[in-house]
């Protein structure tokens, strides 16, 4: 993983020409490119672990497994969120870690919690470091040193049911090697985030990941079978049954937990054969609601396909610009046709008479809906490029451009006023500072009673304020978001969006939450300052 930006650092792909023209003209793009700084130019504070805290913390967990050098305390000294890609880039990341331990075993890991409790010690489970919500900074507050807790050694694969079709693995194990070892035997996990190369299961079911295909396989939470959870007053482990009524589920609480009351250590997951066929699709209807009427007839005839992703007509105006080859000229030629469309992407997986069956109803759904069909080779181009979006990021940063997500999900009578007042409060944010641009939304994740809105922000940095810029866009789509009764995340909480999470579980609720994390982390050494406050 690059330390200043995203993921694979051979990785080169760009922008195309026709995605940089529309930057220049809607947007504003700058002439002085803004590349990263160098390694060479970072200065990092000095570790605040003294040479016995060291010595005692290889003595626990073996030499080679505790990490104090600037590329690993950089590496781990945030996740990928925009303000954590601008502090890195221009070298001053907002804080790092005083050392990088990895834990290889569930006795080591206990050992090493023990041990921070005992010398006040605060610890950041970090699993593939893609947090976009600052779920992942370490933060010491009130405690004398951070550790980030990297659980990449704890990676393996435990046992597969053949019988009963479930996983046991250790959180550790990254989301795209538990993919690769499950296809040689047959089978899917089919949780895909846009995360999927680098992320971990652990950090998943911590963060209650949804993943591109959920709306057929489900999130994470709805895979975990049992889980174990290491926390600092001891750990908790359940039984790995496909349901019990015995008391609130404590899967369930641990799913969602972000690391503020252990570290998932293992879990067992339900997995599926592996599909023998994928069949993507593209679909263009008039207008956004248009496609969510559709969308909302398939769920509730409980018809739905694997992979929905409906974009509304300025993100597939934007689609068009970064496409290329016959997938664009066709999506082209229907938008100039009709003035502006949106575009939807359909994938069904599953052995060859279950797609064909499944694909056909959906495709006559959508055509009674008004939907013009666009063949395959739109589905297949996303499906080809469905991982890529953060390292376009990484490009607009270069350019001097902002580039911000939201994530939410409401109820279908509210989808269209909260598509419209979140996309209103941020247009009135950017032009308030002067630097309008695009704010374009997708639905990617559909169930019975509603569905996610996942909104994108581009606009040209206001220099010199660019961390000012996004908390003022950041705090008006929240704030438009809990006026209008959508979920304020449907990434995470972390820090960017603790100051909403009220408004999801009310106070009452909040205080639940404290309690059961004082139980488990009594001095409170479990990532601080995510979630919960105080």
């Amino acid at each position: 993983m690059r330390w200043w930006g995203w993921g694979d650092r051979e990785h080169v792909d760009g922008l195309t020409p026709g995605a940089l023209a529309m930057l220049r003209e809607r947007v504003g793009i700058s002439t002085d490119p803004h590349p990263p700084v160098t390694l060479a130019s970072v200065d990092l504070a000095p570790s605040r672990l003294g040479e016995s805290d060291l010595a005692r913390l290889r003595a626990l967990l073996g030499a080679g497994s505790v990490r104090t050098e600037l590329p690993e305390r950089l590496l781990h000294s945030a996740g990928k969120g925009y303000p954590d890609l601008l502090r890195a880039r221009a070298g001053r990341p907002a804080a790092a870690p005083d050392a990088v331990v990895y834990p290889r075993d569930r006795e080591r890991l206990a050992a090493l919690l023990d041990h921070c409790v005992e010398r006040s010690i605060a610890v950041v489970p970090f699993g593939g470091g893609t947090s976009v919500v600052g779920g992942v900074s370490p933060q010491a507050r009130a405690h004398r040193a951070v550790l980030s807790l990297d659980t990449a050694a704890l990676d393996a694969v435990l046992g597969l049911d053949r019988a009963a079709q479930t996983v046991r693995v250790q959180g550790g194990i990254r989301a795209a090697s538990l993919e690769r070892r499950l296809a040689e035997e047959g089978f899917t996990l089919g949780h895909f985030p846009q995360s999927f190369e680098f992320v971990s299961i652990g950090g998943c079911i911590a963060t209650r990941s949804a993943g591109q295909a959920s709306t057929g396989y489900g999130s994470i939470a709805e895979m975990i079978d049992g889980v174990t959870l290491v926390a600092p007053a001891g750990t908790v482990a359940t039984l790995a049954v496909p349901h019990t009524a015995a008391g609130p589920d404590l899967r369930q609480l641990i799913a969602g937990s972000e690391g503020t009351l252990g570290v998932v250590e293992e879990a067992t997951l339900r997995v599926r054969r592996a599909p023998e066929r994928l069949a993507y699709e593209g679909y263009a209807f008039a207008d956004f609601a248009s496609g969510f009427e559709a969308l909302r007839e398939l769920a509730q005839q409980r018809a739905l396909p694997d992979v929905v992703r409906l974009s509304d007509e300025s993100e597939s105006e934007v689609q068009l610009a970064l496409a290329e080859g016959r997938p664009a000229r066709l999506l082209g030629g229907y938008l100039r046709a009709r003035g502006r469309g949106c575009v939807v992407i359909i994938g069904t997986e599953g052995d060859d008479r279950a797609v064909r069956s499944r694909a056909g109803h959906t495709k006559r759904v959508l055509r009674q809906a008004g939907a013009a069909p666009l063949g395959s080779g739109p589905g297949k181009a996303w499906l080809h490029g469905r991982f890529a979006a953060p390292y376009l990021r990484d490009e607009l940063l270069t350019l001097g451009v902002m580039v911000e997500t939201m994530e939410t999900a409401t109820v279908w009578s509210n989808v269209e006023a909260l598509h419209r007042e979140v996309a209103a409060a941020v247009h009135d944010a950017l032009e308030a500072q002067h630097t309008p641009g695009i704010v374009m939304c997708h639905v990617s994740h559909v169930y019975e009673t509603g569905c996610s809105l996942y909104f994108t922000v581009i606009a040209r940095q206001d220099e010199g304020r660019e961390i000012e810029q996004w908390r003022s866009v950041k705090r008006a789509s929240l704030d438009a978001i809990s006026a209008a009764g959508g979920t304020v995340t449907h990434h995470a909480v972390g820090e960017d969006h603790r100051e909403w999470y009220s408004h999801e579980v009310s106070p009452a609720g909040l205080r639940a939450l404290a309690a059961l994390r004082t139980q488990l982390d009594p001095t409170g050494i479990m990532n601080p300052g995510k979630l919960l406050a105080g």
